[in-house]
């Protein structure tokens, strides 16, 4: 994984929990203890599990839960350092419609060995969109987590009916976006 999710993960866990928290998740993980994450480096994705296990056992928070709110703060996050991706779309369904044929084409240019999860969109209605998540890293929290953070960007209530086919490798998303009265 691209070490910027885990430097995310970590700023998130500073803002919302504190700097002791993040240290003492660091030491029950094992993970990052000696020397940190850098956003440039990858690490393996069984260390964010570790990172993610060891917040659960210290905050007694459900690991479903923590996943998924890390994805709304990471989708926040990528509105700040990759403005240039959010050009020209005007609601979240077209936004997450160009997940794949945009957004990790572009992710490919600037982390060539980057191994993202794929995408598979259905435009079912204006206001209806089918996603379907499939990766070999079980993240389909993480992606309901983007999802929702997307929504709150473009100021969408979306109403988001999830299916998980294969655990959370593969997730259908049946999303529903409410048109402004």
């Amino acid at each position: 994984m691209l070490g910027v999710v885990f430097t995310e993960f970590m700023e998130m866990v500073e803002d919302e929990f504190s700097f002791d928290v993040a240290d003492e998740i660091m030491e029950i993980s094992g993970v990052g203890i000696d020397t940190g994450f850098t956003a440039v480096q990858e690490y393996s994705h069984t260390d964010m599990v570790k990172l993610v296990a060891a917040l659960h056992k210290v905050t007694g928070m459900e690991i479903d839960a923590l996943i998924t709110a890390f994805g709304q703060h990471l989708f926040q996050r990528f509105t700040v350092t990759h403005s240039q991706f959010f050009s020209g779309a005007t609601c979240s369904l077209d936004f997450l419609e160009n997940i794949e044929g945009y957004i990790h084409v572009e992710v490919k240019k600037l982390y060539p060995n980057a191994e993202l999860p794929t995408f598979r969109c259905i435009r079912h209605a204006p206001d209806k969109l089918e996603m379907n998540y499939k990766s070999k890293r079980p993240f389909g929290d993480l992606a309901h987590g983007l999802i929702r953070g997307c929504g709150a960007h473009f100021k969408d209530d979306l109403e988001i009916e999830r299916t998980d086919q294969n655990g959370p490798h593969e997730v259908q998303f049946m999303i529903s976006r409410e048109r402004p009265v």
